[in-house]
């Protein structure tokens, strides 16, 4: 297996604040990682500018001006979310080296791939900067697909510890993407409950798992057997995106999960499994969350070990879940029944 992997010194130019978790370490463990590991099969992807029309996809042009307006200045967007001087750079590298492996998937030069991208984006909203994130990555990912590639049915699967609220919104009354969000509720940002499935043409096709604190790699593949295999197998997509954020690994200090890298080897192998059953094994991850740097970094080489074909793991044995689980599954499979009938 060929897997694309993007990684450029601009992402480290983004600083939010001294002692911010959304830090450049983040990704220098990661790179250190990646220089360390067996290389066979990994494809370093270039990353490139995304344009503002691309960018413009998905947010509003006064607002991809407002951040343009940041360039080679310090501003404060939110509480949460702020630019140094080269931050407006960095994010347009972001959101365009995602676009580059998209087109070295389509143009069939790599198997997968995963963009190691700064600053993260699931929190972007159409005219907003939050939680981090100033371009929401994935959901401009996903419009280049339908725009550029002319796909029709995308997934995008969310496992970042905090619900992905600007991925949601942007999609919310869209039948071409399912989003389907495991996270834990209530948390920042307040939003994904069960009941949130989408409006319009776009009803049953936003799938949220409001997993309560201290739920587990079996509660994780609970979920991911139960409701995300189902609903993938009855859309089959013809791609899978990957909001990948780690912040839901036990050892993360702004999580309240119980994660380990176990876990996230399993969930890559179900979704590789998946691609491979419906989109001949199309599986793109970009980077989100994830605070803990050795529980970050040793989560991503098993991710990159499942995608090359050489699994840290094999014992993929699944215990129950918890009652909690259980009972959060079986109400949103009672939600989500009026739209697919697998439930």
């Amino acid at each position: 297996m060929k897997t694309g992997i993007v990684r450029e010194d601009i992402y480290l130019e983004h600083i939010i604040d001294d002692y911010h978790p959304e830090s450049p370490e983040r990704l220098k463990h990661i790179y250190s990682m990646l220089d360390e590991i067996d290389n066979t099969g990994i494809v370093r992807i270039p990353a490139r500018n995304a344009t503002h029309e691309e960018i413009g996809f998905v947010h509003d042009p006064s607002y991809i001006e407002s951040i343009h307006a940041t360039k080679g200045k310090s501003v404060r967007l939110d509480p949460d979310t702020s630019t140094s001087p080269k931050s407006y750079e960095a994010a347009c590298m972001a959101a365009g080296g995602f676009l580059n492996l998209i087109d070295s998937l389509m143009k069939e030069e790599i198997d997968n791939g995963f963009a190691f991208v700064r600053p993260p984006g699931h929190h972007a909203e159409r005219n907003r900067a939050m939680g981090f994130c100033l371009f929401n990555n994935v959901a401009i990912g996903a419009r280049h697909l339908e725009k550029r590639h002319n796909m029709k049915r995308i997934v995008i699967v969310d496992f970042d510890l905090h619900h992905g609220n600007g991925t949601q919104h942007s999609f919310y009354r869209d039948n071409t993407v399912l989003y389907f969000s495991t996270h834990q509720y209530p948390y920042y940002p307040g939003t994904g409950w069960i009941d949130e499935t989408g409006d319009g043409d776009g009803r049953g096709y936003t799938v949220n798992v409001p997993f309560s604190y201290g739920m587990d790699d079996n509660d994780y593949m609970f979920a991911f057997k139960e409701v995300l295999a189902p609903v993938v197998d009855m859309y089959k997509p013809e791609i899978i995106l990957v909001s990948a954020g780690f912040d839901a690994h036990y050892n993360d200090p702004l999580g309240g999960m119980r994660l380990t890298e176990k876990g996230y080897a399993m969930m890559t192998r179900t979704m590789l499994d998946l691609a491979r059953r419906h989109c001949n094994g199309r599986l793109l991850y970009v980077l989100e969350g994830g605070y803990g740097l050795e529980g970050l970094t040793s989560s991503v080489r098993v991710v990159i070990q499942e995608m090359r074909g050489t699994p840290a793991h094999t014992d993929y044995k699944q215990d129950a879940p918890s009652s909690e689980a259980a009972k959060i599954v079986e109400r949103l499979k009672r939600v989500l029944s009026p739209y697919w009938g697998v439930f």
